[in-house]
């Protein structure tokens, strides 16, 4: 998953939610300074294709190490493990689902995905989390309700309890996706 010439190092869109600071970028999540960047993780966590193996192989063999002792994750739950070689501090490894019609809670395990990441930061008082589009690669989550559920979701409950998070990145791989994220900041009135 090569994604050079895609980083940007201006976010396309931010706002503020309280205290936090929520944006959206087109990057290689890989390179992101955060406190922890989100892994759109397969159930082993063990490593897989898309973000996955570009996360794995960037944090290095340490990472799979961790995650085998992590006896898998369900999905719409993640697992927090550390950044290894990424510039990241953690992982968070979630597991979203895979979309099957829209009928079989995809959209609550997709949004338990992004609660779980952010209850998880909290418990590690961790400031700053990168999430890529959770599902909406190999797993076929459609892109534009994907990323409703996840700004909807992440925005919520920001306003509800903020923890430590003082900075939440929307990490897109493609204009495409950016563009989905953003018509839903202006959808809820972020933007």
């Amino acid at each position: 998953m090569r994604q050079s010439g895609l980083i940007m190092t201006e976010p396309l869109v931010t706002a503020t939610i309280g205290k936090t600071l929520v944006e959206i970028r087109v990057a290689d999540i890989t390179t992101l300074e955060v406190d922890a960047i989100v892994n759109a993780a397969n159930s082993s966590l063990l490593g897989g294709g898309g973000v996955d193996g570009a996360i794995h192989r960037a944090a290095g063999p340490d990472l799979k190490k961790e995650c085998a002792l992590l006896g898998g994750c369900e999905t719409g739950s993640a697992k927090i493990t550390r950044g290894y070689k990424l510039k990241a501090k953690h992982v968070i490894h979630a597991v979203g689902p895979v979309w099957n019609g829209g009928d079989k809670g995809e959209d609550d395990l997709l949004a338990s995905c992004y609660r779980t990441a952010l209850k998880l930061a909290a418990e590690h008082g961790l400031a700053s989390i990168a999430y890529p589009a959770i599902s909406t690669g190999v797993y076929r989550f459609p892109p534009d309700r994907a990323a409703r559920v996840a700004v909807g979701t992440v925005a919520s409950e920001i306003a509800r309890d903020p923890h430590s998070l003082t900075h939440v990145v929307f990490c897109c791989f493609s204009l495409e996706s950016a563009d989905h994220h953003r018509d839903t900041f202006e959808a809820i009135g972020l933007a």
